[in-house]
């Protein structure tokens, strides 16, 4: 990677950290960009850069809970989100931090639980644990869960982003750019929609 690219890959992922995880589509574009080169150079199978193995599968199983391959749709381990968080916490010690430390909280939970970590827990187990830090009121009923349900707010939010600004994801969305347009005509269905809901 070009020295350039570094400096700019570390603003980024201070950027992000400092907005709360969101990150506009052209640093995004960026960060993929720079994960695709690192996957290059490491034979084409990408190798994490600040998670351990444990972590990296850890959040591995969490982009495919999150963002899950349905139908013609591709997970999020296919858009790459798994190595668009780990590129930007190699960058960034504060969000590396975020996910070494709120990994490290999940698996202490599935222990106390299911007595299994997190990916070593049975499919219906992630998720129990899923539906209980994926909800902010459920912080003020158990304490507890608060640093829990504070990693997931960011795993989601990066795993989303991360998989929605890969190729996989905008071709998932249907997005085609801005493109210059001879006529615009507004679909029947959603004229429809409107006029059954309209109070005229």
């Amino acid at each position: 990677m070009s020295e350039f690219t570094r400096r700019d890959l570390v603003r980024i992922a201070m950027g992000v950290a400092a907005a709360g995880g969101a990150i506009d589509m052209v640093s995004a574009q960026h960060v993929h960009e720079a994960a695709a080169d690192v996957k290059a150079t490491d034979g084409g199978v990408y190798k994490p850069k600040a998670l351990n193995e444990h972590e990296y599968a850890t959040l591995r199983r969490l982009a495919e809970l999150i963002v899950p391959e349905e139908g013609d749709s591709p997970s999020a381990l296919e858009g790459g989100a798994c190595e668009f968080i780990d590129l930007l916490c190699s960058n960034n010690d504060e969000l590396a931090v975020i996910y070494t430390g709120g990994i490290f909280w999940l698996d202490r939970a599935m222990q106390e639980r299911y007595s299994a970590s997190f990916v070593d827990a049975k499919p219906e187990q992630q998720t129990a644990m899923l539906d209980l830090i994926a909800y902010r009121r459920n912080a003020q009923t158990n304490p507890e869960l608060g640093p829990g349900i504070h990693f997931f707010s960011w795993a989601r939010m990066m795993v989303v982003d991360g998989y929605y600004t890969s190729k996989p994801g905008i071709k998932d969305v249907g997005y085609m750019g801005n493109k210059g347009m001879v006529k615009f005509e507004i679909p029947q269905e959603a004229i429809d929609y409107a006029l059954k809901r309209s109070p005229v």
